[in-house]
């Protein structure tokens, strides 16, 4: 598999040559005071056990659909690292074609029509969601028996990765979107905006990554916090 076809592997491969220890993504969630710090290392640990999943126990292969229905959160770069991984196309609404949903509880029914539906708590301490219906899995739950290391099967030239764009496609617009925004591999990206359209993907989580900089995100940003924040964190560049 080379980084031209498998979009985790083009974006994760130069990192963990270079700095693999050093922080990727760093969330905050302003709400619940939680604050959540990963390596390259650690991020590619659980995308590969997010691919695992994805390929071992809902039998997902290259080319298959999932829809992925989250909030900008690590745990949400980690799901999309993982499908990428697998060779599966993400799209970002609800989608009744999709072989697997990953959603949130309160987006649960908007995940009614996928073949299989896998629910995420987002919880810091890895809480699973409670009472959940005959045939949803836990991600939380299922993503913690599987393996941190994975290989990826080939996957069709130009199939696509981020709603209906090539993995190509989507690394060139990464490309072009960190250049637009003045990122680099030293800096130290603070963002509170979501991932809810392709384009917010791409602007907000792959063009950081694309250039191997690192992500300081904000869930519910307390702005009172922000000054401090910047200080504190080495804040480089902003993504509002």
């Amino acid at each position: 598999m080379t980084a031209a076809t498998n979009l985790t592997a083009a974006l994760l491969d130069p990192i963990l040559r270079t700095d693999p220890a050093g922080p990727r993504i760093t969330h905050y969630d302003d709400e619940t005071g939680a604050r959540i710090e990963l390596s390259a290392l650690t991020l590619a640990n659980w995308a590969a056990k997010t691919a695992n999943l994805v390929r071992d126990e809902f039998g997902l292969v290259p080319g298959a659909r999932v829809c992925v229905l989250l909030p900008a959160h690590w745990q949400t770069a980690a799901v999309l690292l993982g499908c990428w991984w697998a060779g599966t196309e993400v799209v970002l609404e609800p989608d009744p074609d999709a072989d697997l949903a990953l959603v949130t509880a309160d987006r649960l029914d908007e995940a009614a029509d996928a073949a299989e539906v896998a629910v995420l708590s987002l919880d810091a301490f890895g809480r699973p969601v409670a009472d959940l219906p005959v045939g949803v899995t836990d991600y939380a739950t299922a993503v913690r028996v599987h393996g941190d290391q994975f290989r990826p099967d080939p996957a069709p030239a130009g199939a696509p990765a981020l709603d209906g764009r090539s993995v190509a496609d989507v690394l060139e617009r990464a490309a072009d979107s960190a250049a637009a925004q003045g990122f680099s591999s030293v800096d130290r990206v603070l963002s509170t905006t979501d991932w809810a359209t392709a384009d917010e993907l791409v602007d907000g989580l792959l063009a950081v990554l694309a250039v191997g900089a690192s992500l300081v995100q904000v869930t519910n940003p307390d702005e009172e916090r922000r000054a401090r924040r910047i200080e504190s964190e080495k804040v480089t560049a902003q993504r509002h």
